[in-house]
């Protein structure tokens, strides 16, 4: 075989192996444990349009925004979000990580 069909077949099998690499990367990191969780007032639920989705800062690590007299802010995971409202979620993490199996999900993270 020539050396310039070898070359070609090399530089070939390389570009597979590195495109399937590059594949599996963002597989993985696009996927990871952390499902969408957008922050919401418990206490403005509507029928209609779910939880009102307030500032991520009123979700912070720790207290209850019912401390600062702003409701009862909370994480709501892997919501439908539409004009300000999450709907069609769950304020468990671990069951929205359940429910998505690595946690992936359509819509991007954070709100407010």
């Amino acid at each position: 075989m020539p050396e310039e069909i070898r070359k070609r077949r090399r530089v070939r099998s390389s570009t597979v192996a590195l495109g399937s690499m590059g594949v599996l990367a963002a597989a993985l990191t696009s996927c990871g444990s952390e499902p969408d969780k957008r922050c919401v007032d418990r206490d403005s639920y509507d029928v209609l349009s779910g939880y009102r989705v307030v500032s991520d800062q009123l979700c912070g690590s720790g207290g209850s925004a019912r401390a600062y007299g702003k409701g009862d802010a909370d994480w709501y995971y892997d919501a439908d979000v539409s004009r300000g409202y999450a709907d069609d979620g769950t304020f468990s993490r671990s069951e929205a990580v359940d429910r998505d199996g690595f946690g992936c999900s359509g819509s991007g993270s954070g709100g407010g």
